[in-house]
């Protein structure tokens, strides 16, 4: 290859992977890395987390504040009426081959719900009335875990559960995916979990629906974007490889001697470190208090022992680099304990996250800029047309 000439000079704001580059105003969430806080509309996590509901949480990101009874109702009652999927998007599911991901699954009926679903505008340009935004919110987000639920069945050959009313959006959830009305404390574990995961600032799935959005693309193209990057193994399928790295220690022995390895290769140990927070996570502060209420129920496993031998050790080495446990190191755990499989962690990942996409993408409806950053140009400029017949 040869040596590029006359480059145009380097701009120092080159920053790669917009790191530390702001690209919007937001009142969505907010986070301090340093001390290792989280807030929704500037209510701490962790009161959302001991007093709140998924559906208050719901409200409270997309619509700026907490509802009062009525409100709240009116929210369930809508996500009830949408449920429930077309049969024609169930058979779509079913030519799906066995082996496809639930990741990928969820993404193609997304985009498949755009086209059952189609928002009509005279122009194509003219803005999403209210009540267009609300209906495409409660489908979104009340479709989702149907979806998830009923391709986790069909793929094992079962027929997939229709939804309950009378169940919360995490006591429905499991209830579709196992068939059983589950106990009262495995559907607040999973209340919980939702909210810890629903919403995290500009993340490069939030930032997918961001950029699609600006486009005035439909928002079932945004959230399908979304899972997109979201399936990627840097940002959602980071709790997968916790639980094989876990699997693979096998015992609380062998963590000594599996972290010297891992850290004298300078190889990355999964479920630690995050690119905002300098301290633990405060997500996995609850799940770790939430998989701690499940054993009361279902008692401890070795998983845990091996979880939490790893965050000891890794304390004084990593811990003082600010690498510490995030969201990921433990949510696997408490998922596994409720009996989850593995590949369903990222999939649920997205069935909180949709909410904190969603809010995004209304909050982008006010601008009208669409996305288009700069690059800087590192190659040869000015290069001749070499005819084909004197090319070596």
């Amino acid at each position: 290859m040869s040596t590029p000439t006359n480059t145009p000079n380097k701009t120092p704001c080159y920053s790669p992977g917009l790191d530390g580059i702001p690209v919007a105003e937001s009142a969505i969430s907010r986070v301090d890395g340093a001390i290792g806080t989280l807030e929704y509309r500037g209510i701490d996590i962790e009161a959302l987390a001991s007093q709140s509901s998924f559906e208050e949480t719901m409200v409270l990101l997309l619509n700026g504040e907490l509802p009062n009874k009525e409100a709240l109702q009116a929210f369930k009652n809508g996500l009830n009426n949408h449920r429930r999927i077309k049969f024609r998007v169930s058979d779509i599911m079913k030519s799906f081959p066995e082996s496809a991901h639930p990741m990928d699954a969820l993404q193609a009926c997304i985009a498949v719900l755009g086209m059952f679903y189609p928002l009509q505008r005279t122009l194509s340009s003219d803005p999403l009335t209210e009540e267009q935004i609300q209906v495409a919110c409660f489908r979104l987000i009340g479709k989702l875990p149907t979806l998830v639920a009923a391709h986790a069945r069909m793929r094992l050959g079962d027929d997939p559960i229709p939804p309950r009313d009378d169940l919360s959006q995490a006591g429905n959830f499991l209830y579709m995916l196992f068939g059983n009305e589950p106990s009262a404390l495995t559907t607040r574990i999973m209340d919980v979990a939702l909210i810890v995961h629903a919403e995290h600032t500009i993340n490069a799935s939030t930032f997918s629906t961001m950029v699609t959005a600006s486009t005035m693309a439909d928002p079932y193209t945004c959230i399908s974007a979304a899972i997109g990057a979201l399936s990627g193994p840097l940002h959602g399928g980071a709790n997968e490889d916790v639980l094989k790295m876990l699997d693979e220690i096998g015992h609380v022995d062998q963590v000594e001697s599996y972290l010297e390895n891992k850290l004298s290769k300078h190889e990355k140990i999964p479920g630690l470190g995050h690119r905002i927070y300098k301290t633990k996570d405060p997500r996995a502060v609850l799940l770790q208090r939430l998989y701690h209420d499940l054993t009361q129920e279902m008692g401890e496993d070795s998983t845990y022992a091996i979880a939490r031998r790893i965050e000891e050790l890794s304390l004084g080495t990593l811990g003082a680099k600010g690498i510490c446990p995030n969201v990921d190191f433990y949510s696997g755990i408490v998922y596994r304990k409720i009996g989850i499989s593995t590949d369903l962690f990222t999939p649920i990942f997205a069935i909180a996250r949709v909410v904190g996409w969603l809010a995004h993408w209304k909050e982008s409806l006010s601008e009208s800029r669409i996305y288009r950053p700069r690059q800087i140009y590192i190659g040869e400029v000015n290069r001749p047309y070499i005819p084909l017949n004197k090319r070596m």
